[in-house]
């Protein structure tokens, strides 16, 4: 007897699904932008990340953290940006066993580049087929999934929980 395929028309594989296709086209999207100014997604991860720290910096594993990469991953890419004179490493005063990275001028004017274009591509990819309540609903909603997948990311970026 043939199968039809109905234990597979579950209602959680399509939203999973529906998840995964939306994002691979979004970071389509945003890479393509990122691309033109000779950046990784993951560079502009860690340069975002340090620009809208307090004084530009954070320390190494922070920032491995907030990424949720190993300590090996996030040093290839601040070396990477590094050698580009994007980041620089810093020693923070009385602690000689931990970097700091710190965003440098390069890196902020690169941002600075990259944004406003970035953002209009963020407003034709997740914005503008939404209607303002569904963008409510799914900003919430992507908030409690990120929280429940991953529990510390809000506190660690300094997010403000409700």
């Amino acid at each position: 007897m043939a199968r039809t395929g109905a234990e597979f028309d579950d209602p959680r594989l399509t939203l999973a699904g529906l998840l995964i296709e939306a994002h691979a086209g979004v970071i389509a999207e945003l890479g393509a932008v990122h691309a033109a100014h000779g950046l990784a997604g993951t560079d502009f991860d860690a340069l975002i990340r340090l620009a809208r720290s307090p004084g530009r910096r954070l320390r190494m594993c922070d920032l491995a953290a907030q990424m949720a990469l190993s300590n090996s991953g996030i040093t290839r890419i601040v070396d990477r940006l590094e050698r580009r004179q994007l980041v620089r490493r810093e020693v923070p005063p009385g602690d000689r066993r931990s970097f700091q990275v710190a965003l440098t001028s390069a890196g902020h004017d690169l941002l600075r580049a990259d944004v406003p274009p970035l953002l209009d591509a963020i407003q034709r990819s997740l914005i503008d087929p939404l209607t303002p309540h569904q963008l409510s609903a799914l900003t919430d909603g992507l908030r409690a999934v990120r929280d429940a997948v991953r529990p510390a990311a809000a506190t660690v970026s300094g997010e403000a929980r409700p």
